[in-house]
């Protein structure tokens, strides 16, 4: 396949979710077979060879990347969704919102000691969610490999809240 530019395949909506916020929608490249089939194909020759136990995908967007990718990998997918939405015995998680804290859930026996994972999400932004999903992981015993995102927004500095654990983006916005 010859090589794609996806940031055409991603819709900008200025002031979203409010005023002075540009948001990068990857509904577009969702849509767009040949992108989204790129994006997956892209992280999947990533992660191949990396003896990944598990893929862990984050509410909601990574729920649909993280599914591809798992497919891909011959791989689970485990979910890691807001409170209150996971049916069985769960792990809890906590990280500061602009406005206050929010709270992510993984069920105790999605991941076991010792499994590889790799966390999976559409977008890195301040890290928030991120670094609470890999205290989630490290909680149930398992290993993160890496985290991977399509976009990353580099100046909001999230990959530094995931340290020492690696991050891996396909594409950077400021």
């Amino acid at each position: 396949m010859e090589e794609l530019d996806l940031k055409k395949a991603i819709r900008e909506v200025p002031d979203f979710p409010k005023k002075g916020i540009l948001f990068y929608d990857i509904t577009t490249l969702l849509k767009d077979a040949r992108a989204f089939q790129h994006t997956i194909d892209m992280l999947g020759n990533r992660y191949i060879d990396k003896n990944i136990d598990a893929v862990v995908a984050i509410d909601a967007r990574g729920f649909i990347i993280g599914s591809a990718l798992a497919y891909k990998l011959g791989k689970g997918i485990v979910l890691v969704r807001k409170k209150g939405k996971l049916p069985s015995r769960t792990v809890r998680a906590s990280y500061k919102l602009e406005y206050g804290i929010d709270e992510v859930e993984l069920h105790r026996d999605a991941v076991t000691r010792g499994d590889r994972v790799l966390v999976v999400d559409d977008l890195l932004a301040t890290g928030g969610t991120a670094s609470a999903v890999i205290e989630l992981v490290k909680k149930a015993g398992g290993k993160i490999v890496e985290c991977a995102f399509v976009i990353e927004l580099i100046g909001l500095r999230g990959r530094n809240r995931l340290k020492p654990y690696p991050a891996f983006s396909l594409l950077q916005y400021p």
